[in-house]
């Protein structure tokens, strides 16, 4: 199969936009286009693989799509893949009050990037996750959820970008589909 040339990545999330090429700059040329594609409901996996077919069917090519999820150990994985809505309905506080009466405050950050060929292509996931905890906003609340995830002993909000590209559920993901490129190109 011919490698990518580039990776066109749907998003229109310019923070998103500047990790993935702060990550993959060296190894890969990244567009981006933003597009509004409809997520379905169902597992991360499922959401992914859907919203990249979806994509690869409007742009008529290969795309790159990601999806990230929060997962509250308490809460048995929720709110997971619908974290984005919990938390403009909720905040950063609301989503504290949510676990504030369990002891386990523990949680998942996870992040799917799905890459397809383009239309009637099977997508191809890479997925990273990293273990934290749900903790008082800190830092600047300018990155999602951010403030309200540490990581040992720091909420990503307050980490530098080059820390926080060194150990997130981003980077792990972006490490995975980096391997498969490198080998694609073998």
């Amino acid at each position: 199969m011919v490698p990518f040339a580039k990776l066109n990545f749907i998003t229109g999330n310019k923070n998103k936009l500047a990790e993935v090429k702060a990550i993959l700059g060296d190894v890969i040329e990244v567009e981006n286009q933003a597009l509004d594609v409809p997520e379905i409901q169902g597992t991360i996996e499922e959401i992914a693989r859907e919203k990249c077919r979806r994509a690869a069917d409007l742009v008529g090519g290969p795309v790159l799509t990601e999806d990230t999820a929060l997962e509250f150990n308490a809460l048995q994985g929720l709110p997971g893949p619908y974290i984005k809505s919990f938390l403009e309905a909720l905040g950063h506080e609301g989503l504290n009050k949510i676990i504030d009466t369990f002891n386990n405050r523990s949680a998942e950050a996870v992040c799917t990037f799905a890459l397809c060929r383009g239309p009637g292509s099977e997508p191809i996931l890479f997925q990273g996750r990293t273990q934290g905890a749900i903790v008082r906003p800190r830092g600047p609340p300018n990155f999602g959820w951010d403030p309200i995830f540490e990581y040992q002993g720091k909420t990503y909000a307050e980490m530098d970008k080059e820390e926080k590209n060194r150990v997130s559920h981003r980077y792990k993901a972006l490490v995975k589909l980096q391997q498969w490129l490198n080998e694609e190109r073998r």
